[in-house]
């Protein structure tokens, strides 16, 4: 009886995509375990390919991947891999995704509009995934597309411990760049004990990556100003807040997000004199063009690797939703 409860205890196995491997490589050291070899290709045509390489029968699997470009490759790449542990039995699936791809298509803002958030839940139940694990998504109501267990996690504890041994908070003013981020902006002012200004702006549904600051609200004055966002893209938002900050007294400004999207020219923005740091987490791979002077970059790796060991061992992952309240 004992050989048999033995032979059926689930086994973990963790795996990658091609988009990030130094992430999901430093997943696995901070687990104790080994990225299990996966025989992916893209054929001549364009189409992809994927093989486990040894036994995922009776699995916990968990498939890493981060959606940078090119985005719709590595999503066709993370559902046939989950196609793949189906069909060779995984007991779980859980899809770990620490930039849920098409999270801004979170809602129809006009008519004959995709929600492509949702088609993207759709597509990995579909598929075969149980369980989600994702990272600052950009709407919270993602969380409610997928028909299964869904982890939000925040990134806000790995930046927070930064924040709190290079910044003075007497000096300190968190901003949120709009309104949408004002909860969460609020949150970030408790944990720093700083006070709290908001930037009031407004964005043609027109014209993206566009936006035009209004006006502050708080007094930033003399004051070291902390942006908090969960992306940058182009970087354009970021520096229109960044100068309206300086315009209105701020001394310095530093920003925070979790993730480093940085579309072409991003470095080159973002390394304008309005902007003194960026401070953003590797949930996203850089790549060397990427990369400017003012940047740190903090590893995610820990938070991830808490988490899958969490859901693994059937433990709680509540203590990890810092930021949700």
């Amino acid at each position: 009886m004992g050989s048999i409860v033995a032979k059926n205890r689930k086994h973990l196995v963790l795996a990658t995509g091609r988009s990030h491997p130094g992430l999901a490589g430093a997943v696995a050291a901070e687990i104790g375990t080994e990225l299990m070899d996966v025989d992916s290709r893209t054929f001549a045509n364009g189409e992809i390919y994927a093989r486990f390489q040894g036994s995922v029968r009776g699995s916990d699997a968990f498939i890493l991947q981060s959606y940078s470009r090119p985005v719709n490759e590595w999503l066709m790449e993370q559902l046939i891999m989950v196609d793949a542990l189906k069909r060779a039995s995984a007991k779980r699936i859980t899809v770990v995704m620490p930039y849920y791809p098409y999270s801004r298509q979170d809602k129809k803002g006009r008519g004959r509009e995709p929600i492509s958030a949702r088609l993207v839940a759709d597509l990995f139940k579909t598929a075969g995934a149980d369980r989600i694990m994702s990272i600052d998504i950009h709407a919270a109501q993602i969380q409610g597309f997928f028909d299964g267990p869904f982890d939000h996690l925040f990134a806000m504890p790995v930046l927070l411990e930064h924040f709190q041994h290079t910044v003075d908070p007497e000096t300190l003013t968190v901003v949120s760049p709009d309104m949408g981020r004002v909860r969460v902006a609020d949150i970030w002012s408790d944990k720093l004990g700083a006070p709290l200004a908001i930037i009031h702006k407004r964005r043609d549904p027109l014209v993206p990556n566009q936006v035009s600051v209004h006006e502050i609200v708080g007094s930033v004055e003399g004051r070291t100003c902390l942006l908090v966002d969960d992306m940058i893209d182009t970087g354009r938002t970021i520096v229109k807040a960044a100068e309206a900050l300086k315009a209105n007294g701020a001394t310095n400004v530093i920003v925070a997000a979790t993730h480093a999207i940085f579309s072409d020219p991003a470095a080159e923005i973002l390394n304008s004199e309005v902007i003194d740091k960026v401070v953003v987490t590797d949930t996203l791979p850089l790549r060397d063009e990427q990369r400017f002077e003012k940047l740190t970059v903090l590893s995610i790796a820990p938070l991830l690797a808490r988490a899958i060991t969490e859901v693994f061992e059937d433990g709680s992952v509540t203590s990890l939703f810092d930021g949700a309240a």
